[in-house]
């Protein structure tokens, strides 16, 4: 698990979505999970505004927990605990 300050926001693999756009952020993030492992946390970075009801959708879908997501300006930020 990578190493943060903050043990609610500590991930084990990062994906940086910044620029793409619709579908291919939920794409991506369909290849990442499958090389991760059941209780590991994904850090997605991205910058399509559609990601905010997709990246939801996605983890309601597949059963994993959203566990937290910041938005700053232009980017959003998402932990997503794998199921």
């Amino acid at each position: 698990m990578t190493d943060n300050t903050d043990d609610h926001n500590a991930f084990d693999a990062e994906l940086d979505t910044t620029g793409l756009y619709c579908p291919e952020p939920i794409m991506l993030m369909h290849n990442k999970v499958r090389d991760m492992t059941a209780g590991q946390v994904l850090k997605v970075v991205a910058t399509d505004p559609a990601t905010t009801r997709d990246v939801p959708k996605f983890c309601q879908f597949l059963g994993h927990e959203l566990i937290d997501k910041n938005i700053a300006d232009d980017q959003y930020v998402y932990f997503i605990r794998l199921a």
